[in-house]
């Protein structure tokens, strides 16, 4: 199988990569962004597409995709608007306020990874390697000297991943009472030298 990589999500392939940003990360948001229905239609609304690279197979479908975070805007985040749409004033409002809090700030000295998934029929062949060299290359061309990524401490697969690829943690952060609204208790804030 031959895999492109390339910048940007094409518009016909928003439902999936929603669908797949779901899929890899509902149960870390679910609490919080759900019903499915809804989480699916505020990503399909919100996903940025020139803050992601994806993967595609030959027929064009989407493999995987890591998006990333900078000043300008990140590839999952939307805004209040986009929330409103899918959730309604209120439900919009304490979404906003809870996601607001486990928000992860971008900084100058390393790119920030937002999010990377791979289709489960093409996992552990190698794609999301692929997709962590590309987005280390998109880091170093835009000048940075590192870069970060935060992952769920129970993720004990995407973590060996990127202990693989060279990554080392950083430090772990308690999420305290937050916990209770998105199911995990710690992240680990892991960073790779460029």
């Amino acid at each position: 199988m031959t895999v492109t990589l390339r910048h940007g999500l094409p518009d016909d392939l928003r439902a999936q990569a929603a669908a797949l940003y779901w899929e890899a990360f509902g149960d870390k948001l679910g609490r919080v962004m759900g019903p499915k229905r809804k989480a699916l239609a505020f990503l399909y609304r919100a996903l940025s597409s020139d803050h992601v690279i994806v993967a595609l197979s030959d027929d064009g479908s989407l493999l995987g995709m890591v998006g990333f975070k900078t000043f300008e805007g990140s590839f999952a985040g939307g805004d209040d608007a986009d929330l409103r749409k899918a959730y309604g004033r209120f439900g919009a409002f304490w979404r906003a306020t809870l996601l607001g809090l486990l928000e992860q700030g971008v900084e100058n000295e390393r790119f920030l990874l937002d999010g990377i998934c791979v289709i489960p029929a093409a996992r552990g062949q190698g794609i999301g390697t692929e997709l962590l060299h590309v987005i280390c290359a998109e880091a170093q061309a835009r000048g940075y000297s590192g870069i970060r990524l935060d992952v769920v401490s129970s993720n004990l697969r995407a973590r060996a991943l990127y202990e693989r690829f060279g990554f080392t943690a950083l430090q772990t952060e308690p999420l305290g009472l937050l916990r209770y609204a998105f199911g995990f208790k710690t992240s680990i804030a892991m960073v790779k030298a460029l």
